[in-house]
Formats: C-alpha cells, sequence, structure tokens
C-alpha cells in the first residue's frame, strides 16, 4: 500500500521517500513504482521517489506531507505518530492511511493533534480514484483544504470526511453492503458467486455512472422510498460478522494470501484473477478520465 500510494504522490508532481526497514521489500519497491508510472505515462517520476530503511534516513528539510501505511494496529500507530513528533517539521501535515481506527485515537496524548487528519486509500491506490480526508476532534479544517487540494492535483478525488467515525465513510457504506451480503449467503437465499454478479453486473455496474444518491434521481425517489418501507424491516441487523467469515477465519482460509477463501487460490490463478482486477480497473479509470482531477503531465 505504501508503495502505490507514493506512486500517488510521484504522479502529482511531489518528491516522495519511502521508508522501509524490510530489505526484500525495499528491493521491490523500484521496479514497481516504475512499472506502475510507466503504465500512466509518467515513467521519468519515478525517479522522485526514493527509498531508506529508517526515520533518521529521511531528508526531512522541506517536508510538507507525512503519510502512515504502517500495520492496521493502534499502539504501532499512536508509537509512529509520537516519533513523527520529534522528527516532522513543524509545518507538515501528518496523515494516516489506517482504515479503522479514528485520527482522534491515533492522535490521543499527541501535541500534533491540530496537524493530524486521515488520507485513507483504498487498494490499490494507484487505480483507484477516491481518497478520503478525515477531520479529527482537533483536526485543523484549514489544512484538510489545503490536503484535499493537494491529493486532486495527484490525480486523486478526495471526500471530506467531517466526523471521525469508525470506518469513515466508504468503508462504513461498504460494510453495511456486505453485512446484508453474507446474511443471504448464511441464509442460503444465494451462493457467494450469485452474490457477486447481482453486485458487479446489477447495480454496481450502475455505480460507475451514479452513486447512490444521484441515482434516486434518476429512477424516482418515491419508488426508492416505497421499496424502503417493504424492505428495511427485513434488512440484516446483526451485530457480528457473518458465520461465513467467521468460519473461514476460525480454519485459517483467509483468501488470497493463504491460498483459500471463499474460492481456491492456487499461485496461478491468483496471479491471473490479480491480473484480470487491475485490467478492469484501468479500463473503468479510462471511461471515468473525463471526471477525474486531471494531472500536470509537462515534465512526463
Amino acid at each position: 500500500m505504501g508503495a502505490d500510494v507514493a506512486v500517488v504522490l510521484a504522479r502529482g508532481g511531489a518528491s516522495v521517500t519511502i521508508v522501509e526497514p524490510a530489505a526484500a521489500q525495499r528491493e521491490r519497491i523500484a521496479p514497481h513504482v516504475r512499472a506502475e508510472l510507466a503504465a500512466a505515462g509518467l515513467e521519468r517520476r519515478a525517479a522522485r521517489i526514493a527509498t531508506v530503511a529508517a526515520l533518521a534516513e529521511v531528508d526531512w528539510a522541506g517536508t510538507v506531507l507525512v503519510v502512515e501505511c504502517i500495520t492496521e494496529r493502534l499502539d504501532a500507530k499512536q508509537a509512529l505518530f509520537a516519533e513523527l513528533e520529534r522528527h516532522a517539521p513543524a509545518g507538515a501535515v501528518l496523515a494516516s492511511n489506517s482504515s479503522s481506527f479514528p485520527i482522534g485515537a491515533i492522535a490521543e496524548g499527541l501535541e500534533t493533534a491540530a496537524r493530524m487528519l486521515g488520507l485513507h486509500f483504498f487498494m490499490p491506490a494507484h487505480l483507484v480514484p477516491l481518497v478520503e480526508v478525515v477531520l479529527g476532534p482537533r483536526s485543523d479544517a484549514a489544512r484538510a483544504d489545503w490536503l484535499s487540494d493537494f491529493m486532486r492535483g495527484c490525480g486523486s478525488v478526495p471526500v471530506r470526511v467531517k466526523k471521525d467515525k469508525p470506518g469513515f465513510l466508504a468503508n462504513r457504506l461498504q460494510h453495511a453492503l456486505s453485512r446484508e451480503a453474507f446474511a443471504l449467503i448464511d441464509e442460503g437465499v444465494a451462493s457467494p458467486e450469485d452474490v457477486d454478479a447481482a453486485v458487479r453486473f446489477g447495480f454496481g455496474f450502475r455505480y460507475l455512472a451514479a452513486g447512490p444518491v444521484l441515482q434516486r434521481d434518476h429512477a424516482g425517489i418515491e419508488v426508492h422510498c416505497a421499496a424502503a418501507a417493504t424492505m428495511y424491516p427485513t434488512l440484516s441487523n446483526t451485530t457480528e460478522p457473518a458465520r461465513a467469515l467467521r468460519e473461514r477465519v476460525e480454519r485459517g482460509d483467509l483468501g488470497m494470501k493463504t491460498g483459500r477463501g471463499f474460492f481456491d487460490w492456487p499461485e496461478e490463478k491468483r496471479r491471473a484473477e490479480r491480473a484480470r482486477y487491475d485490467a478492469l480497473l484501468r479500463q473503468g479509470l479510462a471511461l471515468l478520465a473525463g471526471e477525474l482531477p486531471p494531472v500536470d503531465r509537462s515534465d512526463a
């Protein structure tokens, strides 16, 4: 994720330093970012990305933004931001790519809370345009404005999340859908394959053109209001993850990373699936090109 975020920032013309302690991971970064920037027609900007092993090796002078992409553990993030207080220039924005922890919780007890924001990307970060700019209870709104403008210059689509709720905006929407999807699987209403097909080739297909709010104006608000009155009483409101998820976690069937999840993933099949997935995302980007913020290509 960190390397893909670096691609996004370099795409906007920024000079980026990636801090990666693991030597094997560092060796993979340069060819990865070069390939991804080349695919965007910006291969020359790969020279703007440097990689170091520790925070102490970063040239902090002139740093305006720090984006944390470490493991999803609150204690680890709090420790890192405490360390960043000692390293980062006083005017730098400190952002967390956490997918769930409120920025207020990460900033608790830190003097830098006013300049701390959530900056939540979605995998793969360089192919999914959305990025959430999340304000914590003590975040400076002017810095959120600056960060949103900065991300537009990188070709991203920033959305402002005004309240620091767990899951922010997009993940809350995504998990509301997922709760119902897996409840239907648990109940035997539909297979995993048919659930995916219903989303991808049905209402999810339309989401490329219009989100749920605009879609109501297209279809007629009274139609959806009546449908909601009929369906809402029967929708899942469980506070626990679905049985279909819990059982797989208990077995250690965690998806592609373990070779099996809802489907089997031998290595060749996994690679083919990732190639198919990325190719379709790139085609989606091409379709939306006219609606995405432009990137300055003058030195590309």
